[in-house]
C-alpha cells in the first residue's frame, strides 16, 4: 500500500502559525506575569475573542526594551482589538470602534475619536461575555468589508 505524500501548506500560512503560536506564547506569559484580577480579565476577554471568532490570530505588537512582551492585539483582516493592562484598568482597544454598533454600551472609553473606541474593565466588573462576542463578531465583519472594498477598488480608473 503506497502512502500518499503530504501536501505541504503555503509558505505564507506556515509563517502565520508559527508567528501566531509564537505570540501566543507571549501573551501566555503576559498573563502570567501579571496574575492577579488584571490577568483573570486578559485571560478571560482572550477566551471570548476565540469563541467570537475560531479564526482570529494573535500577535504581540510594539514590542520595545520598556515594554519586553509587547501588545496583545487580535486580528481578522486587520486589527480587531488591543489588550492591555494598567494598574487600575484592562484596557480593550478596537481599532475600528467608531463604526461599530454597540448597542449594549460596552465601550466606556476613546468615545471621542473618530476612529478607535475602547472598553476599561475594573477590578470586580462583571464582563457581559455574549456582548462582548458581539462585538468582536462586528469588528472582524467591519474588517472584512473594508478590506473587500479595498481589493474591488484596485486597478479601476
Amino acid at each position: 500500500m503506497a502512502l500518499k505524500p503530504m501536501r505541504s501548506e503555503p509558505k505564507a500560512v506556515a509563517e502565520a502559525k508559527r508567528a501566531t503560536g509564537a505570540a501566543s506564547r507571549l501573551i501566555d506569559e503576559q498573563i502570567r506575569s501579571l496574575g492577579g484580577w488584571r490577568a483573570e480579565i486578559l485571560a478571560e476577554v482572550r477566551r471570548i475573542i476565540h469563541e467570537a471568532d475560531p479564526g482570529i490570530v494573535e500577535e504581540c505588537k510594539w514590542i520595545k526594551p520598556s515594554n519586553p512582551l509587547g501588545v496583545p492585539v487580535w486580528s481578522h483582516a486587520g486589527i480587531i482589538c488591543t489588550g492591555e493592562a494598567y494598574k487600575q484598568v484592562v484596557k480593550l482597544t478596537f481599532a475600528r470602534g467608531a463604526s461599530l454598533e454597540d448597542h449594549r454600551g460596552l465601550f466606556n472609553s476613546s468615545l471621542e475619536g473618530n476612529t478607535r473606541r475602547a472598553i476599561d474593565i475594573r477590578e470586580g466588573e462583571v464582563l457581559d461575555a455574549e456582548a462582548l462576542k458581539a462585538l468582536i463578531q462586528a469588528a472582524v465583519a467591519e474588517n472584512q468589508q473594508s478590506s473587500a472594498s479595498k481589493s474591488h477598488g484596485r486597478g479601476r480608473t
